[in-house]
């Protein structure tokens, strides 16, 4: 059995094994982390699936009243982390972003660590800051700086597609993007079109361009002169998600659009062998040798010769 909690409302969905435990929609229940146990909500209820998923965290409990105590004691201090940093980056004139802030109890093994996340446009340096907040927050204090994707990923928004980012949602890690990708699926290179929110190139640019190689490794490519049944022509585009390939009839000018089959240069060659569609080993006759309606004498094959080719 398998569910879904979440640590924010909207927020990236995390697995569990419910183990022992039978837990519902919006029921607050305990995450194992490396820092301890997390309280999160429970946003897909238990159940079997299908796929065989192994290796999922178990989930710890069920949240009681002292664990969602120490969840909102950990949300406010998180908070005012938060409002001391701008403000001392203000101060300090860096140019620098606050993006998260993360906050770490202090235990047998850990002192009291708040984590602050950070966006800028160079290296900064932060040494005269990271003391005023160890300060202001009495804790050992981390400042980590984030790239342009990892600012979404943590910020969360919406995508050109209208639905959630997807780095924010499901994907764990980013994949080399590249400008080719949008030149194979034939897109716009206008930046507005191609960029996500973080201003780099979209990361679902990557999802679908093994069908787009694949696909073009297989058609002719542009510019070659191809046959086509309604008359040569020349290819001058490739409809991918449809499986046609755009041709200029070479009698008319006008575009037709032609399955990969009518212009896959195996299956022309095949043609061109055996006209008609008859098949190498087969045993149909020429026109004029069948044998009358109701006669048992077996058809001339395409090698013999009828008493009419006689």
């Amino acid at each position: 059995m398998v569910f879904a909690v979440s640590f924010e409302r909207y927020g990236r969905l995390y697995y569990l094994d419910p183990g022992a435990f039978t837990p519902t929609v919006g029921d607050k229940v305990l995450y194992p982390t490396s820092d301890g146990n997390e309280v999160a909500e429970c946003v897909w209820g238990a159940q079997w699936v299908s796929e065989q998923m192994s290796g999922l965290p178990v989930c710890a409990g069920l949240a009681t009243g002292a664990d969602l105590d120490r969840d909102a004691a950990a949300r406010r201090t998180r908070a005012e982390a938060k409002v001391v940093a701008k403000r001392l980056i203000r101060a300090a004139g860096l140019p620098m972003k606050v993006v998260a802030v993360d906050y770490t109890e202090a235990r047998a093994d850990v002192d009291r660590l708040v984590t602050v996340y950070f966006t800028a446009p160079g290296r900064v340096d932060f040494r005269e800051l990271v003391g005023q907040l160890a300060g202001s927050l009495r804790a050992r204090v981390d400042l980590r700086q984030l790239s342009a994707r990892d600012e979404a990923k943590v910020s969360g928004g919406i995508g050109p597609c209208g639905r959630e980012l997807c780095c924010a949602t499901f994907l764990r890690d980013f994949e080399p993007v590249t400008l080719k990708m949008a030149k194979d699926q034939d897109l716009p290179l206008n930046p507005m079109s191609i960029s996500g929110a973080c201003g780099k190139l979209m990361c679902c640019l990557k999802y679908e361009h093994p069908l787009y190689a694949e696909f073009k490794a297989d058609v002719p490519a542009a510019g070659e002169r191809v046959g086509t049944p309604e008359g040569d022509g020349v290819v001058v585009g490739h409809d991918v998600p449809r499986e046609k390939v755009v041709v200029r009839l070479a009698a008319s000018g006008r575009r037709c659009a032609c399955s990969r089959a009518d212009v896959c240069a195996p299956r022309n060659a095949h043609d061109r062998a055996h006209p008609g569609g008859a098949d190498p080993a087969g045993s149909a006759a020429p026109a004029g040798s069948s044998a009358p309606a109701g006669s048992s004498t077996p058809a001339a094959s395409a090698g013999e010769l009828t008493g009419t080719d006689r």
